[in-house]
């Protein structure tokens, strides 16, 4: 069976919005979702909180969920959140 992933590129203000957006699309993806995340440069408490609920509703709805160009200073905060565990990333 063929893997369709559904790609979203994440702009930097509007990182809430878009998360939300992916968690609606999860329904139509194939078990995979990789959200670019190469523009963004810093993380809001707003967006950590999207990025749980994202998090949540992937993992019951099956479904990888894979971050793209996640620079070094976001990785940290996914850490010190234990957020990155529940994600997947790519360079």
């Amino acid at each position: 069976m063929a893997m369709i992933s559904v790609l979203l590129k994440i702009d930097e203000e509007h990182v809430v919005d878009a998360l939300r957006e992916a968690a609606d699309k999860l329904d139509s993806s194939d078990g995979e979702v990789v959200l670019d995340f190469s523009s963004v440069r810093k993380i809001a408490p707003s967006a950590i909180q999207a990025l749980e609920n994202l998090a949540s509703v992937a993992n019951n709805k099956s479904v990888k969920v894979v971050l793209r160009g996640v620079n070094v200073d976001v990785y940290k905060v996914l850490k010190l959140v234990k957020l990155a565990s529940r994600f997947s990333f790519l360079t």
